[in-house]
């Protein structure tokens, strides 16, 4: 292992074995299923700064992959959806981490009675060299990990995500982003990266290595603030605003003129009848329309006065123009 590798080893290691509350203060609620127990080391044990489990994307039974497991408790939610042996497959490369996951999940045995451990998967491995085969899984998630990475290492854990996805697959990311120019002196800093602060990158620069990726879908389903570096506990000059974002990434065919984005717009026709702009979107007066920034920039060239298209909300909840 390279310095920053060891030092990230060395982080979750510990955290694995004394459970650190505040590691990582998700902002998103945990999600309350009918019959679903999360044990309280679990909950102790949630390292990611949002959420990858989404019903919508679980129907139909799928395989899922989740890497970098923590204490399990997105694999015990992941697994609520797909009840069976080897449903979900997790992934982690800190022995101590796999120990205590194993150990959670024995506990949400005893509280949830739909569960078994062998619905999941764990195996040793490293999110840059998946082991599993091409097109083998229907959802792929991670949570505050990729962020850690430098951008060689980015590149390739996000193409070792496509190449296991199958068509249509969805990647599913919890991740900080933060708008602002990291200082280098942060940037470098292998203790802060690990602890997935000082490897932010703004969101649009995040959406551009998924889709140079090959991803031709990507929903920006939650943007919120997340943590705070300030002169006084760190080495810089300005307050440094770091916001958590939720994004799904869909691995369907690129479309000719680039990638639907769906950063939260919306298109409202206030005319009479309905609008019909002759690319297959068709807007019903005062119903609002979910679009892609593409298509939001396009009704906006229109430039007509009975036509309204809000700014990004960074808030997508599917359907709409694509």
């Amino acid at each position: 292992m390279d310095t920053q590798q060891t030092t990230t080893y060395n982080v979750y290691k510990a955290a694995a074995e004394s459970p650190e509350k505040g590691l990582c203060c998700t902002t998103t609620p945990v999600w309350q299923l009918p019959g679903l127990k999360v044990p309280s080391k679990m909950l102790q044990m949630n390292y990611g700064c949002g959420s990858t489990v989404n019903p919508r994307d679980l129907s139909g039974d799928p395989t899922i992959l989740y890497v970098g497991i923590g204490g399990g408790m997105e694999l015990l939610q992941f697994s609520y959806f797909s009840r069976r042996k080897g449903g979900v497959i997790g992934i982690d490369v800190v022995d101590e981490m796999i120990d205590a996951c194993q150990a959670n999940l024995k506990e949400a045995e005893l509280v949830n009675s739909w569960f078994k451990p062998h619905f999941i998967d764990i195996r040793k491995a490293d999110a840059l060299n998946l082991p599993l085969a091409d097109n083998s899984v229907d959802v792929a998630a991670q949570n505050c990990l990729f962020n850690i990475f430098r951008d060689e290492e980015l590149e390739q854990a996000l193409g070792e995500m496509y190449r296991v996805l199958k068509p249509n697959g969805r990647l599913i990311l919890s991740d900080p982003t933060c708008e602002q120019q990291m200082p280098l002196n942060l940037k470098n800093d292998e203790r802060l990266r690990a602890l997935c602060l000082s490897g932010a990158l703004p969101l649009n620069e995040y959406i551009k290595r998924l889709t140079d990726i090959g991803f031709g879908t990507i929903e920006v389903r939650a943007k919120r603030p997340y943590r705070i570096l300030d002169p006084l506990n760190y080495e810089t000059d300005q307050l440094i605003y770091i916001e958590s974002c939720e994004i799904c990434a869909i691995k369907d065919l690129m479309p000719v003129d680039g990638a639907c984005i769906f950063t939260g717009k919306t298109a409202i026709y206030y005319g009479d009848g309905f609008f019909d702009d002759g690319k297959g979107h068709t807007l019903f007066a005062n119903q609002p329309l979910a679009i892609c920034d593409k298509t939001a920039s396009a009704l906006k060239s229109l430039n007509r006065n009975d036509l309204f298209i809000s700014g990004s909300t960074y808030f997508y909840d599917g359907g709409g123009c694509c």
